[in-house]
C-alpha cells in the first residue's frame, strides 16, 4: 500500500531567508527552498501517485512473467547441457561435461545412452543417475560418487572407477572389461549378467553384492577385496579370477 502524507506548504522566501545568520549560508538555504516548493508541489499532483502505482504494478507483472516463463528457462538450461556433452562427445578432458551431467540429474533427466566415452569426470557426483546404455569406456572416474546408478548395459570398458563410490549400482548386464575398481565401494551391486574380464578389483568393498550371476570373470584380479560375499572368492577363482596384490608392479 503507497502511503502519502500531504507536505505543508513552504515559508515564503522572505521569511525563510531571515533564519540565515551567515550571508555565505543563503545559496544553500536557497537550493533547499526550492527543493521544499517543489516536492510540495509534487505532493499534491495526483499523477505522481498514479506514476507510483504504475511502477507497483510494473514489479507485480515482472514477477507474473518471470514465474511463468521459468518452465522455458530450465528447458534452455538443460539444451545448453545437452549441447556441452554432445559437442565434446569422443574427446579427452572434461570440457564442462562435469557440470552439464550434475545439473541435469539434479533436474532428474535420465542420462539413458549419454556418450561420454575417454571424458575425464574425475570427481562428479551423480547419486541415483539413470545411465542406462551410457557409454563411459576409458572415462575418468576416481574417487566419485556415483552410488545407486543404473549402469544397466552401459559400455564401461577400461574405465576408471578407482576409489570411487558406487554402493547400490546397478550393472546388469553391463561391460566391465578392464574396468580399474581399485578401492571403489561396491556395497550392495548388481552384477547380474555383467562381463568383469580383465578388471581391477583389488581392496574394493563387495559387500552384499549380487554376483550369483555374472557372466564372466575371467583374469579380474580380486587380490585383498574387501567383504566379499560367502562362496565369491572360491567361485571366481574356478572362473578365472586372479589375485595378484602387486600386479601395477
Amino acid at each position: 500500500m503507497i502511503v502519502r502524507e500531504k507536505r505543508r506548504r513552504p515559508l515564503p522566501w522572505n521569511e525563510r531567508r531571515r533564519s540565515s545568520i551567515h550571508k555565505w549560508v543563503i545559496p544553500f538555504i536557497a537550493l533547499e527552498w526550492l527543493g521544499e516548493w517543489i516536492a510540495f508541489a509534487l505532493s499534491n499532483w495526483i499523477f505522481v501517485e498514479v506514476l507510483e502505482y504504475l511502477g507497483s504494478f510494473s514489479v507485480l507483472v515482472a514477477v507474473i512473467f518471470y514465474f511463468s516463463e521459468s518452465g522455458d528457462r530450465i528447458k534452455q538450461r538443460h539444451y545448453q547441457a545437452w549441447q556441452v556433452i554432445n559437442t565434446a562427445q569422443g574427446k579427452g578432458g572434461s570440457g564442462g561435461r562435469i557440470e552439464a551431467l550434475q545439473e541435469l540429474n539434479e533436474d532428474k533427466i535420465p542420462l539413458v545412452g549419454v556418450d561420454v566415452s575417454s571424458a575425464f569426470l574425475q570427481g562428479i557426483h551423480l547419486h541415483n543417475a539413470n545411465l542406462l546404455r551410457s557409454n563411459l569406456s576409458s572415462a575418468d572416474l576416481r574417487n566419485s560418487d556415483i552410488d545407486n546408478c543404473n549402469f544397466t548395459l552401459a559400455n564401461l570398458n577400461s574405465a576408471n572407477f578407482r576409489g570411487a563410490h558406487l554402493d547400490h549400482a546397478n550393472f546388469a548386464q553391463a561391460d566391465l572389461r578392464n574396468a580399474d575398481l581399485n578401492g571403489s565401494g561396491l556395497v550392495a551391486a548388481d552384477f547380474t549378467g555383467a562381463v568383469l574380464d580383465d578388471a581391477d578389483l583389488r581392496s574394493a568393498d563387495l559387500a552384499n553384492i549380487q554376483w550369483q550371476h555374472l557372466k564372466s570373470i575371467s583374469r579380474a584380479n580380486i587380490a585383498a577385496v574387501k567383504n566379499a560375499p560367502p562362496g565369491f572368492v572360491e567361485w571366481a577363482m574356478k572362473n578365472g579370477a586372479v589375485d595378484q596384490p602387486d600386479a601395477d608392479q
